[in-house]
């Protein structure tokens, strides 16, 4: 798992995975009372695990597995009324820093003296769920409790969203039992394998708010080439577009014009890309689409790394990147699709 649905474009996002598992789970201590009751309250939890991430003060260590590495980042997470801060410091590779207030999110890259500074991308990191209705997340999943067990020192309850088709993995949560702060999440492939995995390894639940430590740092943009990029929003339509048969469960939930220009790829100013995201309620499929270049796109693509898959691959005068922590299977249904005008 990736801090769940990283923002810039294909390739960036890529790299920001780390390494699998590769290992089955051995179970939770065994909490028969526990696990009895769950499932009925499996709503009212997925409702807590939303709102302690917004809404509850917490710093900590939480390291990802995913594809064959593991990296680690430090989590200031801070509220202070309708006002939001946090603080991510990767640990390991190029120094990398993303800092946020409210829907303004300032990624800053010291090695290289780059900073890009955009509206906050409005699917959830870890440590929480994507925002849904109840409707549709369990219409795709059953929940199963599994029991308590411990991360990080707090007491948790494990839950399982198991799919009830093969178009994508299932996830096992640990929300801790005090405040329903999610405390780590695995994605499963088949045979309860784990193909990736995020988790606190230390954590401290109700910190004193610094917002100030947060603002500080988001002024400090001297010697910076900064990057703003403009996200237009956009209709898939209107750019000459259709999913003439949408993929069963997953609704659009954001179609945006962002130029291609990045600080990780740093490709051609001018050239625009078409941003597409579906949403299954857990899980989400981004599609891009840009104009097709000799140049850069010399083959079709398909790679993955942990639950993350990606295909690449040329449409006419296009090429469409797809991704997402689905099946490879799920993404060329989306390819499949998706239609020019």
């Amino acid at each position: 798992m990736s801090v769940r649905c990283r923002r810039l474009i294909p390739v960036a996002i890529v790299a920001l995975s780390a390494a699998a598992l590769g290992t089955a789970w051995a179970g939770p201590v065994s909490a028969p009372a526990a696990a009895a009751s769950a499932p009925k309250d499996g709503p009212a939890w997925l409702a807590r695990i939303h709102a302690a991430a917004s809404q509850r003060n917490y710093q900590g260590t939480m390291v990802f597995t995913a594809g064959g590495a593991v990296t680690s980042s430090r989590i200031a997470h801070y509220c202070e009324g309708t006002n939001t801060y946090e603080r991510i410091e990767g640990l390991d590779g190029e120094r990398r820093q993303v800092l946020r207030h409210n829907d303004i999110v300032q990624t800053m890259w010291p090695g290289s003296r780059l900073a890009a500074v955009e509206q906050r991308d409005p699917l959830a990191p870890f440590p929480a769920l994507l925002k849904t209705s109840e409707e549709q997340l369990f219409d795709r999943y059953e929940l199963v409790a599994e029991g308590v067990d411990r991360v990080a020192g707090h007491d948790s309850l494990v839950f399982l969203l198991k799919p009830r088709d093969s178009d994508r993995f299932a996830q096992r949560l640990w929300a801790d039992r005090g405040t329903g702060l999610l405390l780590r999440t695995d994605v499963l492939g088949a045979e309860d394998r784990v193909l990736e995995s995020a988790a606190f390894t230390d954590l401290t639940i109700g910190v004193r708010p610094q917002p100030e430590s947060v603002l500080k740092a988001m002024k400090k943009l001297d010697g910076y080439r900064v990057l703003r990029p403009v996200l237009t929003p956009a209709k898939l339509e209107a750019e000459g577009w259709s999913l003439k048969s949408p993929v069963k469960g997953f609704r659009q939930i954001r179609c945006v014009k962002r130029p291609l220009e990045t600080p990780v790829l740093d490709q051609s100013a001018g050239a625009d890309v078409l941003q597409v995201v579906y949403s299954d309620g857990l899980t989400h499929v981004s599609v891009f689409i840009e104009p097709f270049s000799q140049e850069r796109h010399r083959q079709a693509v398909e790679t993955s790394i942990g639950a993350t898959h990606t295909l690449m691959q040329r449409h006419g005068d296009w090429w469409v990147t797809t991704m997402g922590d689905v099946p490879l299977s799920t993404l060329r249904k989306f390819n499949k699709a998706l239609e020019r005008r």
